[in-house]
C-alpha cells in the first residue's frame, strides 16, 4: 500500500484516493491511517459477512484518538457524504423525524473508505437492508454485557455461560464477542420470522430472566446506582433504531482494540483479554472466524453486492434517455437475451445475457460470429439493468455511449453451462431477427478479455401427428397446496418428488389411442405429439396416468420457456396411476399406486418415470436445487387420490414464490416502450369475485409483448373486470379486457394492501382456467 499522501490505489476494483496516511491515529502505539486501511483490507473476509446488507454508522476520529490526558474529537456520522465515492453502496432510510442515507458496507474497498475516513469504528444494527432498502426482520439477537465498577472480563465470562445455556434451552446457539472496550457481546441467530419490536421484547425478558436467575451477578436496567460489582445484561441494542459494534470493528480507545469473536474453549482462559488489530490479523492466519455461522454469504463466499453501482456511475439519469434505476437489482432467474447494435464512436454489438436480476453485458466489435471456424473478440462491460433490453434511442453526443442504438435481436436462451471464464447458451431470438434461427454461442474468458464463439446447431426432430384419441372423460388431477418445510411435520411419513417447471397433463390410454388432458379438461394431445406416439406404442390397457409434461433444456433442467414455446426435446414425467388394465387405484394409498406405477412399462424417451427421492425434507430440497428444479412436492405415504381437489396430503414446496395471476388490463407503455404494453394489470380470485393484484412490467421481450398484444386486444371491454374500487393512478389509462387468460409470476411478497411486491413476469399458463387460480400462502 502506498504510504506517501495523496496516492490513487486499486482496491478490490475500485479506484480510491489515499491521504495523510502517516497520519498517526493511536499515539501510544504509533498505530498510522495507513495500518488502519491495511487491517481492514486484510480482515475484509472475516469483516464483511457480519456488515453485509446493514445500514452502517460511524465514529471517525479525524485527528486520531488522542491521549488519555487530552482525548481526540470523535464525529459520530450515519449519512453518507456527497463527496463519498458513487460506487459505494447507499440505503435510504426513513426515521421518525428524518431520513438518512447510510453506507452498506459490501466490499473490501468500501472498508478501506472507511479506514481513510478515519472511520475507526463501525457499528450496525441487528436487521439488514433488503435489494430495494427496506428494512428487513432481525436475523440475529445481541446481548451486550458490560461490566459495572468493580467487575470485569471474568465477571462477563460468567454471565456468558450461563447466557449460552438459557439460549441452548430455547433451541439458540450463543457466540462471544469481546467488544474490545470491557465486556462481552453474545449473538445468536435468529430466523427473520419476527420484527424487531417483538426481538425487543424478547431480548428484555431474557436479561430480566438471567437476572434472576444471576441476582447477585447480573442487572438488566441501566441504572448506576445498582451496577457496582455487577454486570449489565444491556438488552436494548436489539431496538431497530440502535446499533452495536460490528464483529472485527476497531475501537476508538487508547490501544488500537478489535471486538474479536471468540470461541467457548477461550473464554474459559484465566488470562482472557481484549485484542489489537494485529493480534488479530496474526491469529485469523491460522484459524476460522468463530462467529461464521451467523456470517451472510453469497454462492461463491462473496457478499452480494449491487451489481448496478458501477453502471450507474457512468450515467446521468437527467442527460440520457438510457434506463437508470435507483433501487438495487432483485435477485432472478430469468433468461433473456438482448443483442442492440450500437453506432458510438465505432460501430459495435452489445451482447447482453440475464444473469441474477441483471444483463450481464460484452461488447462485440465485428458482432455476433456466424462461423463456427472464426471467432470474435467480445470485451465485458459492466452489467446493466433489465430494463436495457427492450431499451432503443440516441444517446446524446458527450455522454458515455453516445450514439444510435437499436435491438439487432431479442428473445430467449438456454443455459448450458454458466462458469466464472466460460458461458454457454443457446440464443432463440424473434421472427425476422438478425440471428436467423437458433443459435448455440461460447464465451470464453482469455486473459483479459473474451472471445464469443459459434458452436455446432443441434437440434430434435418433433413428430408431426399424434396417435388417434382414447375414448373416455377426463380425470381432474389432485392439486398440491402450497407450504414449506413446517408443513411436514414428521418426515417418516412422506415421500418426496422433484417439482417438474412444466403443464400437468392426466394421460387417458389405452391400446394405440390415447389424450393427453390438461389440468382444465383441455385435449393437448395435438401440442405434444411425440409424448402420445410415445404412450401409444407401449399400446396398455385401459390406463389413466398422472404426470407433467416438460421441455429439457441444453443443460437437462426442465425449461418453462422453452416449453411455451413448443421446444424439443419435451418430456412427459409419470408420476401417478389412476387406472391400469381396467382397475382403479385413486382409494389406494400413494406407496400402493408406486408400486404399481412401477411395474407398468412406460420409459422411453418422450416418457420417464421420475422415482420419489429417498431421504431427508433438507436432503431434497438440496437435491432439487443442484439440479436447477422448481422445487419439491411432499406426498403422505398413505394418501389416496382425490381427483380434483386441493389437498394438504400434498404440500408444494418451492425455491421461490410464485402466483398466478388472470389478467384483466393492461396500461401503455412509455419510453421505448411508447405505443406497446407497457405493464398487464393483474387480479386474483376474491370472496365476491375478482381482486386486483397490482401490475407487472418487468420479464417480457419484445416478442412477448407482442404476443400479449395479439390476444389481448380481440379481449378488450369497456369496464373494469375487477371487484371494487381501484386507484386513481391504474384506472386513468387502463385497457380493461374480458378475464380469461392466466399467467404466471414469480414475487417478492404481499403488500399490506393486498398487492404483489416486485412482481417478474413468468408466462402464460394456458393448461389452466381463471377459476383455477388460487393465492399461494
Amino acid at each position: 500500500m502506498a504510504r506517501s499522501s495523496g496516492e490513487t490505489v486499486s482496491i478490490g476494483g475500485h479506484r480510491l484516493r489515499l491521504t495523510h496516511l502517516d497520519k498517526v491515529l493511536y499515539p501510544e502505539t504509533g498505530t498510522t491511517k495507513a495500518d488502519v486501511i491495511r487491517y481492514y483490507v486484510e480482515i475484509a473476509p472475516y469483516m464483511l459477512p457480519h456488515v453485509a446488507d446493514r445500514a452502517a454508522t460511524r465514529k471517525r476520529w479525524v485527528d486520531g484518538v488522542g491521549t488519555a490526558d487530552k482525548p481526540g474529537q470523535v464525529f459520530f456520522e450515519k449519512n453518507l457524504p456527497d463527496s463519498a465515492p458513487s460506487w459505494i453502496r447507499r440505503a435510504s432510510i426513513q426515521h421518525k423525524t428524518s431520513r438518512n442515507s447510510y453506507v452498506v458496507i459490501d466490499s473490501e474497498a468500501v472498508l478501506a473508505w472507511l479506514g481513510q475516513m478515519a472511520a475507526l469504528e463501525i457499528h450496525v444494527p441487528q436487521w439488514r437492508v433488503g435489494p430495494h432498502g427496506k428494512q428487513l426482520n432481525p436475523d440475529r439477537f445481541v446481548l451486550d454485557l458490560d461490566p459495572g465498577p468493580g467487575a470485569g472480563l471474568p465477571e462477563c465470562v460468567e454471565v456468558a455461560k450461563k447466557a449460552r445455556k438459557m439460549l441452548s434451552d430455547l433451541g439458540l446457539d450463543a457466540y462471544p464477542v469481546t467488544s474490545g472496550s470491557k465486556g462481552i457481546h453474545l449473538y445468536a441467530g435468529l430466523d427473520g420470522s419476527h420484527d424487531a419490536d417483538y426481538v425487543n421484547a424478547f431480548a428484555k425478558q431474557f436479561a430480566e430472566a438471567l437476572e434472576s436467575e444471576l441476582p447477585d451477578l447480573v442487572v438488566s436496567t441501566q441504572k448506576k446506582s445498582l451496577r457496582g460489582g455487577k454486570v449489565l445484561a444491556d438488552w436494548s441494542q436489539n431496538n431497530k433504531a440502535k446499533t452495536t459494534i460490528a464483529p472485527y470493528s476497531l475501537r476508538g480507545r487508547l490501544e488500537p482494540t478489535v471486538a474479536v469473536p471468540r470461541t467457548w474453549k477461550e473464554l474459559n482462559d484465566p488470562d482472557l483479554r481484549h485484542l489489537t488489530y494485529d493480534e488479530v490479523l496474526e491469529r485469523m492466519k491460522r484459524r476460522k472466524d468463530p462467529l461464521a455461522p451467523l456470517g451472510r454469504e453469497s454462492a461463491g463466499g462473496e457478499v452480494r453486492t449491487d451489481k448496478l453501482t458501477l453502471y450507474r456511475s457512468k450515467r446521468d439519469a437527467s442527460k440520457t434517455p438510457e434506463p437508470v434505476p435507483e433501487e438495487s437489482p432483485l435477485p432472478g432467474d430469468g433468461n433473456a437475451f438482448v443483442i442492440q447494435e450500437h453506432h458510438a464512436s465505432r460501430l459495435h454489438w452489445d451482447f447482453r445475457l440475464e444473469h441474477d436480476g441483471v444483463l450481464v453485458s460484452w461488447a462485440l466489435p465485428k458482432g455476433v460470429p456466424t462461423d463456427p471456424k472464426q471467432n470474435h473478440l467480445a470485451v465485458q462491460t459492466e452489467d446493466h439493468p433489465l430494463e436495457y433490453g427492450t431499451f432503443e434511442g440516441t444517446i446524446p453526443k458527450g455522454e458515455y455511449g453516445g450514439g444510435e442504438v437499436t435491438i439487432w435481436d431479442t428473445g430467449t436462451y438456454e443455459l448450458e453451462k454458466w462458469r466464472r471464464n466460460e458461458v454457454i447458451v443457446t440464443l432463440t431470438g424473434r421472427p425476422g431477427g438478425g440471428l436467423g434461427k437458433p443459435r448455440r454461442l461460447a464465451l470464453i474468458k482469455t486473459g483479459e478479455n473474451w472471445l464469443i464463439h459459434l458452436m455446432k446447431d443441434q437440434g430434435t426432430v418433433k413428430p408431426s401427428t399424434p396417435p388417434p384419441a382414447a375414448k373416455g372423460e377426463a380425470i381432474k388431477p389432485m392439486l398440491a397446496s402450497a407450504g414449506d418445510a413446517v408443513d411436514v411435520d414428521d418426515g417418516n411419513d412422506w415421500a418426496f418428488e422433484m417439482k417438474w417447471d412444466g403443464y400437468r397433463a392426466i394421460a387417458v390410454c389405452d391400446g394405440d389411442a390415447v389424450t393427453l388432458y390438461s389440468r382444465s379438461g383441455k385435449n393437448m394431445s395435438a401440442d405434444y405429439p411425440g409424448v402420445a406416439t410415445a404412450l401409444a406404442a407401449k399400446n396398455l390397457p385401459d390406463t389413466v396416468l398422472d404426470g407433467e409434461v416438460v421441455a429439457i433444456g441444453p443443460n437437462g433442467a426442465p425449461s418453462f420457456g422453452r416449453l411455451q414455446n413448443g421446444q424439443e426435446p419435451i418430456r412427459y414425467f409419470v408420476f401417478d396411476v389412476l387406472r391400469h388394465d381396467g382397475t382403479g387405484f385413486m382409494n389406494d394409498p400413494y406407496t400402493e399406486r408406486r408400486d404399481v406405477l412401477a411395474g407398468i412399462d412406460l420409459e422411453s424417451d418422450a416418457v420417464k418415470v421420475p422415482v420419489a427421492f429417498e431421504g431427508s425434507l433438507e436432503d431434497a430440497i438440496e437435491s432439487s436445487k443442484e439440479l436447477g428444479l422448481e422445487g419439491v412436492v411432499a406426498k403422505r405415504l398413505e394418501s389416496r387420490y382425490r381427483s380434483g381437489t386441493r389437498s394438504s396430503s400434498w404440500i408444494k414446496i418451492k425455491h421461490q414464490r410464485m402466483q398466478e395471476v388472470v389478467i384483466v388490463g393492461w396500461r401503455p407503455g412509455k419510453g421505448n416502450r411508447q405505443g406497446a404494453i407497457g405493464s398487464l394489470l393483474l387480479a386474483v380470485p376474491g370472496d365476491d369475485g375478482l381482486v386486483y393484484a397490482g401490475r407487472v412490467g418487468t420479464g417480457f421481450s419484445a416478442k412477448i409483448l407482442d404476443d400479449l398484444a395479439a390476444k389481448l386486444q380481440p379481449l378488450e371491454r369497456k369496464t373494469s373486470p375487477v371487484d371494487g374500487d381501484l386507484p386513481r393512478e391504474v384506472t386513468r389509462d387502463a385497457h380493461w379486457v374480458r378475464p380469461s387468460l392466466v399467467g404466471e409470476v414469480t414475487f417478492g411478497e404481499w403488500t399490506s394492501d393486498g398487492n404483489l411486491r416486485h412482481p417478474v413476469w413468468r408466462g402464460l399458463r394456458p393448461d389452466k382456467k381463471p377459476e383455477d387460480v388460487r393465492i399461494e400462502s
